[in-house]
């Protein structure tokens, strides 16, 4: 059984399975809206435009567009300028939630984590060896 929840498109009520995170009159809408967009990108000369081309074109919300490349229903592999933004940074990302160069900082921040505590431990066990001088 599915629950009771308002629709972020149009605010209606709608029983929520799980498979759509919109109303049938939303979903609906959005079928047709992905027709348009997935009419315009397979002519040859639209198939490397871009975002902001696209909503252009076809009227077509971004957001729209990130959703449908987020759930694989257009694939950056025929469509090259299609991503998403990253989590982190806002740049245009095909997979993931974060893009290849934030992806790469959160690596190296935690190898840079990872050698300190390495580093804190390794003192820690070490025997502590004090001279004193008499002179």
């Amino acid at each position: 059984m599915g629950e009771l929840k308002n629709c972020p498109s149009c605010g209606d009520f709608f029983n929520y399975t799980g498979i759509r995170d919109v109303c049938n009159n939303c979903a609906t809408n959005e079928e047709k809206l992905y027709e348009t967009v997935y009419r315009f990108l397979r002519k040859r000369e639209n198939r490397a435009a871009t975002v902001e081309r696209i909503v252009e074109a076809t009227g077509v919300e971004e957001s729209l567009l990130h959703k449908w490349v987020r759930k694989g229903r257009l694939q950056p592999a025929l469509f090259p300028n299609l991503g998403y933004p990253c989590d982190n940074c806002g740049k245009l990302t095909t997979q993931g939630k974060l893009c290849t160069s934030c992806t790469e900082e959160l690596k190296t921040g935690l190898r840079q984590f990872e050698a300190a505590q390495e580093f804190r431990e390794k003192v820690n066990t070490q025997e502590n060896t004090y001279h004193k001088d008499y002179r």
